[in-house]
C-alpha cells in the first residue's frame, strides 16, 4: 500500500513539474495568463516556470510576418479604374496589448485588412495614375509627345505630381499611426502590382503601341536623314578623289608624252637617216601581214629604202 502511494505521489509530482515548465523557442515570445487574465510576459528564449493547472501560456511570433491583401478595384483621382495589390511586413512588439486587443495572428491580419485597405484606398483615390506608376526620377523618352494631365477638366502642373516612392512613404506613415494600439509595428508597405481593369486594358495597349510606333517612325526618319547625308558626303568625296586622280593621270600622261617626244627628237637629230629607216621598217611590219598584199608603184616614197638596195 505504501509503495502504491509513493507511485501515485511520484506521478502527481511529475505531472505538476511538467505542467510548471515551458520552453520559449528562438523567434517566439509568450504571455502567461491566470484564469484568463495576463500576469506576465516572457520575451527571452529558454526554460521558464508557471503555476500548473492555474496559469496558461500563449505564444506569439517575434519574427517579421507577412500581410497580403486581396486585390481591390479602386478609381484614381483622374478616374482610371485599376486593380491594386498590396503587401506589408509587420511584427508583434507588445504581447500583452496584442493579446488584449486582437487575441491572435488571425485577428491581427483581420485588423490589418481594415487599416491598410482604407489607407491604400484613400491614397489611390487621391492621386493620379501616373503618380502611382512612376518614380520621381522618371525621364520621358526622346521624341515622346508632351503629356497633359487633367482632373475634371482642369490641367495639372507636372511639377506638382508626386512619385511612387513618396506615395508609399506616405502610406506607411499613415498606417503606422494606427497599428501601435494593437501592439503591432508596421515595418514596410509596398504595392506589388497595379493593373487596369479589363475594359480599359485593351485601349491602353493600343495607345502604347501607337506611341511606340510614333517613336519608331521618328527614329527611322532621323536614320534616313543621316543615311542621305552620309551618302551625299561620300559621293562628294568620291567625285573629288576621281577628279584629282584624273588630273594626276593627265599630268603624268602629258609628262610622259613630252618625255617621249623629247627622246624621239633627240634620236632623230642624232641620225636622221637611220631614224627614218627604223620608222619605215615599223611601217612595213604593221602594214604587211601574211594574208595581205601591198600594191604600190616602184617609185613610191614608201618603197625608197628597197630602191637603194643593189
Amino acid at each position: 500500500m505504501k509503495k502504491e502511494f509513493l507511485i501515485i505521489v511520484a506521478v502527481v509530482a511529475f505531472v505538476l513539474a511538467k505542467g510548471s515548465l515551458f520552453v520559449v523557442d528562438e523567434g517566439e515570445q509568450a504571455l502567461v495568463t491566470q484564469f484568463g487574465k495576463p500576469v506576465g510576459e516572457v520575451r527571452q528564449a529558454g526554460l521558464h516556470f508557471k503555476i500548473p493547472l492555474v496559469q496558461d501560456v500563449h505564444r506569439f511570433q517575434r519574427r517579421i510576418m507577412q500581410w497580403d491583401g486581396d486585390p481591390n478595384q479602386i478609381p484614381t483621382k483622374d478616374m482610371r479604374y485599376i486593380w491594386v495589390d498590396v503587401t506589408a511586413r509587420w511584427r508583434i512588439t507588445d504581447p500583452l496589448l496584442f493579446y488584449t486587443t486582437v487575441a491572435n495572428e488571425r485577428g491581427a491580419q483581420s485588423r490589418l485588412d481594415d487599416i491598410l485597405d482604407s489607407v491604400v484606398r484613400d491614397a489611390v483615390s487621391g492621386h493620379l495614375l501616373v503618380e502611382l506608376v512612376r518614380g520621381t526620377d522618371y525621364v520621358a523618352p526622346r521624341g515622346a509627345e508632351e503629356e497633359v494631365f487633367e482632373v475634371e477638366g482642369e490641367k495639372v502642373d507636372a511639377d506638382t505630381l508626386a512619385g511612387r516612392e513618396q506615395i508609399l512613404a506616405q502610406l506607411l506613415e499613415e498606417a503606422q499611426q494606427s497599428t501601435p494600439e494593437y501592439g503591432i509595428e508596421l515595418i514596410d508597405l509596398q504595392i506589388k502590382r497595379i493593373n487596369y481593369v479589363e475594359q480599359v486594358r485593351q485601349r491602353v495597349y493600343e495607345r502604347m503601341i501607337s506611341e511606340r510606333k510614333q517613336v519608331a517612325a521618328q527614329y527611322r526618319s532621323e536614320g534616313e536623314g543621316e543615311r542621305a547625308d552620309i551618302l551625299g558626303q561620300m559621293g562628294r568625296e568620291l567625285r573629288t578623289i576621281e577628279s584629282e586622280a584624273f588630273r594626276s593621270a593627265e599630268e603624268i600622261r602629258g609628262k610622259a608624252d613630252a618625255q617621249a617626244a623629247n627622246i624621239y627628237a633627240n634620236a632623230y637629230n642624232r641620225d636622221r637617216e637611220f631614224y627614218a629607216f627604223v620608222r619605215s621598217l615599223e611601217a612595213y611590219r604593221k602594214s604587211v601581214s601574211d594574208n595581205s598584199r601591198l600594191v604600190i608603184s616602184t617609185d613610191s616614197d614608201f618603197y625608197r629604202f628597197f630602191q637603194k638596195i643593189e
